[in-house]
């Protein structure tokens, strides 16, 4: 049989006779063309006389059959497409609306593509630009209908432009494979077979047709968006027993090494952590007032008071923070923190699993073992101490998949546009981390164009185009926060982070302090502190990469693997080298940028975290060589074993242990009781000794777990200082502060004059107190002495803690 046409009717009464009538007379007008055909109406479930109209079509056309419903159950469009189309024999097999909003004459254009080209699907599409439009639908209709379309391009089948028109040939026995596994019952059917096709590698082609809008439609602008949520729930029960396994068992890994923090959210406090998770709890709280207030989330005058603090300057994650204010307002900040490192670091793995299979070509067990060495290395459990900025990293993998895809020149506009928009949400992630990514593919990019050089002149073209339509979307959207940033107030040049940022070359050999045959002895020598320990892969997995390169260097990609890690881990070096145990120094890698814009305030070392990916990827592509097939009697399994076993014994020392937690300081009752309140008059701070700073800023919690409803002089964030404006962390110290700092070290009370009783009026004066708060503290005696001293009075003893009133009158104003 030469064709099938298939007609799907629901209460068609007044439609459907004529409908059939012009089928017959197309296809006899034409018999030696369509030689043996076949219409299948398919009721489903009509509640009028459509299946009486059928049977009397058929009646006087026996090639017209009908199929009735199954129980008489309207069961919807997809149900009665598969049942039709399964019951179909013909070598070809039209789909086609009872309505007939195209004409069936356009039959014969879809059947000329069909044959004319090596395709499977000849699709009619509304979409294309030679397309007649007779009569169109309404106009809002019309544009929630394109939109709809759009949003199912994006999810289910990019590159088709128009999903939804009740017009397509089918190759017939790949049509009835393609039916015979789909699963959706409603609009959704048809993306569901276009991606079925698509997935299989069968060609579909959109053809130019005649159709109009017809009264009565059954397809209403909402079913979109059922249309939508048929095909993610098609997506969800798509997915692999495996990957949900290996998600799951992401994060697993991820809830037992944040285990002792989640014991006690409240107390628990992760021991590494400095006083970042302080910081990182205010940024989550803040974030929320903001939001919840309608403030400017980009600025506040809580910490450094009275300057503020410019918050895009600092890295508070908007993209996590603000879409889970109300956590943080239900929950608190705490739960916020929990939530963003355990769940951050599983998705990461996960996406990287994802970027794997899709892209290495490689066996989803290997996939899990590269990915898994991507996000829980050593660097990033080490930054998992404190800044969840650097181990949130579950948008590079997809900004890497796009930038790939970019390369393929298939849709270079859509693309672009994503990737500019995935850019944009990863700023509000990190800013570092997407320049060190970017940073990482350059590195990548040159490497795989030394290797493969014909593969780079196709690629590039579309690669550039790609990225300009990206940052022509990223750009406005970004310009005026990061204007803010780097132009706002208490905005700074670049971060002043000291000399030692650079990793030393034996850092890349030993195990960090979190590895399980690591040491915080063997480590800190090695790294400026526990949260940067940005190399420490360990000696067996480098041992075990360069094996790796050797033995598959033949491949392009692995070659260009290795020439990015390499890359990467000499820029680490820093601006001076010095030779393990030796005086010789030389002038490293990083002097040629250091001082280049964006990449002056970048600590040096964590270039050293690309190698992370890198190393996954290459174990991924050694695992899945050492597994495949490795049942088989003529591939040596027990060499393959063998394999398996030296990666296992290679990546076992790295493997990360729980976070240890220590308890954190309890809130004093002044604060969290509201005994400040009288104290303070409105535009007044709270004066902390020491002042908050990034050695103590225990106050920071003060404000976050009870309201924010006081300001605080001094903190611990970026901001700018000096005529300069570069960037350190805390506010701009004063006399005042830096005494009690080094009372607060020493213990040793200085000598108050006139002098500096008079300093510490000013500095109040310019600090705007109201109340200077001395909670329990070492060397608390020497530190009350001081305070004393420079008030010119003692201190009252309340809740715990020593106050001084230092306040103007109550009305008047400093």
């Amino acid at each position: 049989m030469q064709l099938s046409i298939v007609v799907p009717a629901y209460n068609e009464e007044v439609r459907l006779r004529p409908t059939l009538d012009a089928i017959c007379a197309h296809l006899k007008a034409d018999a030696d063309r369509w030689g043996e055909w076949e219409v299948i109406v398919v009721d489903d479930g009509s509640t009028d006389a459509t299946a009486t109209i059928a049977r009397e079509a058929a009646a006087s056309e026996p090639r017209i059959h009908l199929l009735s419903a199954v129980n008489g159950a309207n069961r919807g469009k997809g149900d009665a497409l598969r049942r039709g189309v399964l019951a179909s024999y013909g070598r070809q097999v039209l789909v086609t609306d009872a309505d007939l909003a195209t004409p069936i004459a356009e039959l014969d254009d879809l059947a000329d593509e069909l044959a004319a080209h090596d395709i499977t699907a000849a699709i009619g599409s509304r979409a294309h630009p030679d397309s007649q439009i007779d009569v169109h639908q309404w106009r809002v209709r019309e544009w929630l209908g394109r939109m709809g379309n759009g949003l199912i391009r994006a999810v289910a089948v990019p590159g088709i432009h128009d999903t939804q028109c009740g017009f397509k040939l089918f190759d017939g026995d790949k049509a009835r494979a393609a039916f015979a596994d789909s699963q959706l019952n409603g609009w959704g059917i048809d993306v569901e077979i276009l991606r079925f096709f698509r997935r299989a590698g069968w060609p579909v082609v959109e053809v130019p047709v005649r159709w109009s809008h017809q009264s009565g439609s059954k397809l209403k602008p909402l079913d979109y968006g059922r249309v939508l949520l048929e095909l993610l729930r098609l997506r969800t029960r798509s997915l692999h027993r495996i990957d949900l396994l290996i998600a799951t068992l992401f994060l697993l890994a991820s809830f037992l090494l944040y285990s002792e923090l989640w014991q006690d959210l409240d107390r628990g406090y992760l021991r590494d952590a400095g006083q970042d998770q302080n910081q990182w709890e205010w940024f989550f709280r803040v974030t929320a007032d903001n939001v919840v207030h309608l403030k400017n989330p980009l600025f506040t005058t809580l910490q450094g008071y009275p300057e503020g603090v410019n918050l895009m300057a600092n890295t508070v994650m908007l993209g996590l923070s603000v879409p889970l204010t109300p956590v943080t307002l239900l929950c608190g900040p705490e739960v916020t923190w929990a939530l963003v490192l355990t769940f951050g670091l599983a998705m990461t793995a996960v996406c990287w699993f994802w970027l794997m299979v899709r892209r290495l070509g490689v066996g989803r067990w290997a996939a899990a073992v590269g990915a898994a060495f991507a996000a829980f290395a050593p660097p990033m459990i080490s930054h998992g101490n404190a800044h969840p900025n650097f181990l949130v990293l579950f948008m590079i993998p997809v900004i890497i998949d796009r930038a790939l895809r970019l390369c393929e020149g298939r849709a270079p506009v859509r693309d672009g546009v994503l990737l500019g928009l995935f850019a944009t949400y990863q700023i509000f992630l990190g800013e570092e981390p997407l320049l060190l990514a970017a940073m990482g593919m350059l590195f990548f990019a040159l490497a795989y164009a030394i290797v493969r050089p014909e593969k780079a002149k196709t690629a590039w073209r579309p690669l550039l185009h790609g990225i300009l339509i990206g940052l022509a979307v990223c750009l406005p959207l970004v310009a005026f926060p990061l204007a803010w940033q780097f132009f706002g107030p208490q905005s700074y040049t670049h971060v002043m982070h000291g000399d030692d940022t650079h990793n030393s070359p034996r850092a890349f050999f030993e195990f960090a302090g979190r590895s399980l045959l690591g040491s915080d002895e063997t480590a800190d020598p090695l790294a400026m502190n526990r949260t940067e320990q940005n190399a420490f892969y360990g000696w067996p997995v480098l041992l075990l990469a360069t094996g790796i390169v050797v033995l598959l260097r033949r491949e392009a990609r692995v070659k260009a693997l290795a020439l990015t890690a390499l890359t990467a881990a000499f820029l680490s070096l820093g601006v001076k080298v010095r030779i393990p145990h030796t005086d010789i120094v030389f002038t490293g890698p990083w002097r040629l940028l250091a001082n280049m814009p964006l990449l002056e305030s970048v600590i040096e070392s964590r270039t050293a975290m690309i190698c992370a990916p890198v190393l996954g990827m290459l174990l991924a592509i050694a695992v899945h060589r050492l597994t495949l097939g490795w049942t088989s009697k003529s591939r040596r399994p027990a060499l393959r074993i063998a394999g398996c076993l030296a990666v296992a014994a290679a990546v076992l020392p790295v493997v990360p242990t729980p976070y240890p937690v220590r308890e954190r300081a309890e809130v004093p009752e002044f604060i969290t009781a509201g005994m400040y309140r009288p104290y303070l008059a409105p535009g007044e701070s709270i004066v902390v000794v020491p002042l908050p700073y990034p050695g103590n800023a225990e106050a920071l919690r003060w404000q976050s777990s009870t309201g924010l409803d006081f300001s605080l002089a001094g903190g611990y964030f970026n901001g700018p200082w000096g005529p300069d404006r570069i960037g350190i962390y805390g506010s701009t110290p004063r006399h005042t502060s830096n005494l009690l700092y080094e009372v607060r070290d020493t213990g040793v009370v200085p000598e108050i004059g006139p002098a500096g009783r008079a300093q510490a009026q000013l500095d109040l004066k310019a600090w705007r107190a109201g109340l200077v708060v001395l909670p329990p503290e070492y060397h608390e005696e020497a530190l009350y002495r001081t305070v004393s001293a420079l008030v010119g009075r003692p201190g009252e003893k309340i809740a715990g803690v020593w106050v001084w009133d230092v306040g103007k009158p109550r009305g008047a104003r400093w």
